[in-house]
């Protein structure tokens, strides 16, 4: 058990220093990030873990309600708006998909779960991804991107569905492959609205992490596996530009607690390279999965600076990553 120990410890330091150490876009400059409101984001984060606090698998009733209230919002944005109704065990749930930029071609996917572990109101976990996919959308009504581009709100992320082809992600990465759309990059927002900038706020899965990455809690981060190294760098490199937030990447072996526990799992499922970003949940946060994930507990200028970026590095992947 010691050495499978230290053998994870050697990996995931070495993937920290692939994507943390060694540069791959030289020569860049900084670029402006995007302007996003904090009080639009806070208001969708209120919105789902308020008004649809209980989105989780057993309420179908209530996760129905939120998906109507995020297709609302990206109908609003005048996105290309897809509704995919599926049955599991009796019950209806929905991913809702906004698609923008040409119709044609192969996509950037950005998505998050809405559903919730059961009796919390999931403002971290999950709103404060969606709020990002809405926000986005707002973006690109106003500066349509030059690349297809699919926002996506997965339903069942969540256990007793979790890792089960039950997943909307896992439905839409099946979609994907089915009609060959291969997609130039995915991103999975998974927790971006919880900061710290108290020293030992942030917490990692193995100690030696501890010696590379900082001790506090202020960063967003790149997570990935060695199949998506391209994929983590690009994002590092390309939300790193803008320059408003502080962005640490990671790639390692799902052996390594926390680095596929997420949507952009189904993506691997399927052999394709996707990352999480993420404020790293349980590892910063103390009220991952417990009630007191509210609203006021998340720092929506700094969401807002994460999005911003997200939205520099939609513009970045058309230039950067092959057609």
């Amino acid at each position: 058990m010691v050495v499978r120990g230290l053998a994870v410890a050697a990996v995931a330091a070495a993937g920290a220093w692939l994507v943390t150490v060694q540069p791959i876009w030289p020569g860049e400059e900084a670029k402006e990030s995007v302007t996003v409101s904090p009080d639009s984001l806070r208001r969708d984060v209120e919105q789902l873990a308020i008004t649809y606090g209980g989105r989780h698998h057993a309420h179908p009733g209530i996760l129905s309600r939120a998906a109507s209230y995020i297709e609302g919002r990206f109908r609003a944005s005048g996105s290309r708006v897809e509704v995919d109704a599926y049955e599991v065990e009796g019950a209806t749930y929905r991913n809702v998909i906004a698609r923008f930029g040409p119709a044609e071609g192969r996509p950037v996917v950005i998505g998050a779960h809405y559903d919730v572990e059961e009796n919390t109101p999931g403002a971290d976990d999950n709103a404060s991804g969606v709020a990002g996919l809405l926000a986005l959308a707002d973006l690109f009504q106003k500066s349509p991107p030059g690349v297809p581009v699919e926002l996506v709100a997965y339903c069942l992320e969540e256990p007793p569905y979790f890792r089960s082809e039950h997943m909307g992600s896992r439905r839409h990465a099946r979609a994907l492959k089915a009609a060959g759309r291969e997609p130039r990059l995915v991103v999975v927002l998974e927790m971006i609205g919880y900061f710290a900038d108290a020293p030992g706020t942030q917490r990692y899965p193995l100690p030696g992490l501890s010696g590379i990455y900082p001790d506090q809690g202020n960063f967003i981060a790149v997570v990935g596996n060695y199949a998506s190294i391209r994929e983590v760098r690009q994002v590092k490199a390309a939300m790193g530009q803008a320059g408003k937030v502080p962005v640490e990447a990671i790639v390692a072996p799902a052996i390594l607690p926390g680095i596929d526990f997420s949507d952009h799992a189904s993506y691997w499922s399927e052999g394709m390279p996707a990352v999480m970003l993420t404020d790293t949940a349980f590892y910063r946060n103390p009220n991952y999965h417990r009630s007191g994930d509210l609203p006021d507990t998340l720092d929506y200028a700094r969401m807002a600076r994460v999005v911003g970026a997200l939205a520099v590095l939609v513009e970045d992947v058309q230039v950067q990553l092959p057609r």
